[in-house]
């Protein structure tokens, strides 16, 4: 298992190893649907807006960062390429690579604006990932 480092999210490791032992493929990709940065209009042919959606989700599913990977991924890296690129690039084109979609909290922290809220949320004692955190 690994996991990136710029974000945080209460993804329920239990359950994406189960999702990975089940499909017997090299890698597992938790997936998540992050909201738009901005309102979203549908526009009619005649220029009317027909809906105006706040922030509503995303159409497809990001990267977020934490994976499961079996020993021959380590085939599918090289010394000077980005995870993100060649490897899971490959990793997909050859079939090896499965989506576990993450329902629940998920935060990038890269850039600083977007880790604010996080360390907020910790300072307060709200937060969603800190799962091993029981108050005394």
């Amino acid at each position: 298992m690994c996991a990136y480092g710029d974000g945080v999210a209460d993804v329920n490791i239990g359950d994406l190893l189960a999702f990975h032992e089940s499909h017997r493929r090299l890698a597992t990709v938790t997936t998540v649907r992050p909201p738009s940065r901005f309102g979203v209009l549908d526009i009619a042919a005649d220029r009317s807006v027909e809906h105006f959606r706040e922030k509503p989700l995303a159409d497809g599913s990001v990267n977020a960062g934490c994976f499961v990977f079996e020993p021959g991924v380590i085939e599918y890296l090289d010394d000077d390429s980005a995870l993100e690129e060649s490897p899971l690039k490959r990793l997909a084109a050859d079939g090896q690579l499965m989506a576990y979609p993450h329902d629940g909290f998920f935060q990038p922290m890269d850039p600083y604006r977007e880790s604010v809220a996080p360390h907020e949320m910790w300072a307060d004692g709200t937060a969603p990932w800190g799962v091993w955190h029981t108050e005394s």
